[in-house]
């Protein structure tokens, strides 16, 4: 999922080598770290530079401000759920559209829910920062993937399959969001899983009666 950021968020530059790739995985992982102790308003990158194990300087090599770096975490966030989502709507190709709802909210859910503390804070910090237009190509990417499922199944006979896959992932996404932004719990998920497969899985069976009927 390559997004072009804005201008003023972008980073100096990406790293090529391991070594490289190792320092900012780490100032990602000091960036969450903090970001969970202290909340945004108190996160500076001398705090993340001092937690991640490097020198100020070093940050600035890579991300020239604050909000350049919470953007390349989000990014990589997003970039991380896009990649689950696929690889599961891979994985499930050719199975019936009866099954196919479980498939979308599992993968998704099992994406967010990793680390449920991280999945929280990005949330409120995408309030933040000029992220419209990585937003909307995380939903694209994911509405791609899931429209490829639902295509690939073998009594797949929609009206519309992009309305249907837009339909459906905006309901997994939006109810997530929903969730953990109130905080979510492993009981709260457990019962948005439940709930959002319930009603994905009615509403894909009454899209494909809804087709054949013509109405």
């Amino acid at each position: 999922m390559q997004v072009s950021p804005p201008a003023a968020l972008k980073p100096r530059k990406w790293p090529r080598q391991a070594r490289a790739e190792a320092t900012v995985d780490a100032i990602f992982e000091a960036t969450i770290q903090v970001l969970l102790a202290e909340g945004e308003r108190r996160l500076t990158t001398t705090r993340v530079a001092e937690r991640a194990g490097v020198s100020v300087g070093t940050m600035y090599q890579y991300f020239p401000h604050k909000q350049a770096l919470l953007y390349a975490v989000l990014q990589r966030h997003l970039a991380h759920v896009a990649d689950a989502v696929a690889a599961a709507c891979d994985r499930g190709r050719g199975r019936p559209v009866a099954e196919l709802a479980d498939l979308l909210v599992g993968a998704f859910l099992d994406a967010k829910a990793a680390r449920l503390d991280v999945t929280q804070a990005l949330y409120l910090i995408a309030e933040d920062l000029d992220s419209t237009a990585l937003l909307a190509a995380a939903v694209d990417h994911n509405v791609a993937a899931a429209a490829g499922l639902l295509a690939s199944a073998p009594d797949a006979d929609f009206a519309s399959l992009p309305t249907v896959a837009f339909a459906v992932f905006s309901s997994i996404a939006g109810s997530t969001r929903v969730v953990f932004e109130r905080g979510a719990t492993p009981a709260a998920l457990q019962e948005l899983r439940r709930e959002l497969t319930l009603m994905c899985r009615s509403y894909l069976q009454a899209s494909l009666r809804s087709a054949r009927s013509g109405w």
